[in-house]
């Protein structure tokens, strides 16, 4: 224990003072919690209203909900979807396959065999049996040279006109 400093008075002042300062600082700790938590807790309110959306009130335009964002987004994806496969004639899909089609008829050479199916067509593969190495084209495979193809002197390839 701390020895008296002989005065009374001055050693009712030192003991109220050390008195306070604890006081204080538990007063401040104190006050440092209830500050973090009433912080987390208007967070977490925010979170709530992004999480269920807000009513349009006067002034202020209502924002749809997490759940009602993520329906509008599937919906996006669906009318995607949509386009990207062949089905009732009217998606960017079929319009696509239509213009091959076109192209095959104008151009046989462009499109091999006539086909304008587009990428449901199996890619060929250079396989042994396909490409036996003598040369000669094997039946569906594009990877051999065709008509009009030529190789200049760096044996690049060039397409013939």
């Amino acid at each position: 224990m701390v020895e008296a400093t002989g005065i009374d008075a001055l050693d009712v002042v030192l003991v109220w003072a050390g008195a306070l300062t604890v006081l204080g600082g538990l007063v401040a700790a104190v006050w440092r919690g209830v500050r973090g938590a009433l912080r987390l807790a208007g967070r977490v309110d925010d979170f709530m209203d992004d999480w269920a959306g807000q009513e349009e009130r006067p002034g202020v335009p209502g924002r749809p909900g997490v759940m009602e964002r993520v329906g509008a987004i599937e919906a996006r994806l669906h009318r995607v979807e949509h386009e990207l496969y062949p089905n009732s004639g009217g998606s960017l899909r079929d319009a696509v396959d239509r213009a091959n089609e076109r192209l095959a008829l104008l151009c046989p050479t462009v499109v091999p065999g006539g086909d304008a199916r587009g990428d449901r067509r199996p890619v060929p593969r250079d396989t042994e049996q396909d490409n036996p190495g003598d040369g000669s084209t094997a039946p569906g495979g594009t990877s051999h040279p065709t008509s009009g193809d030529t190789r200049d002197s760096a044996g690049d390839s060039h397409e013939g006109g």
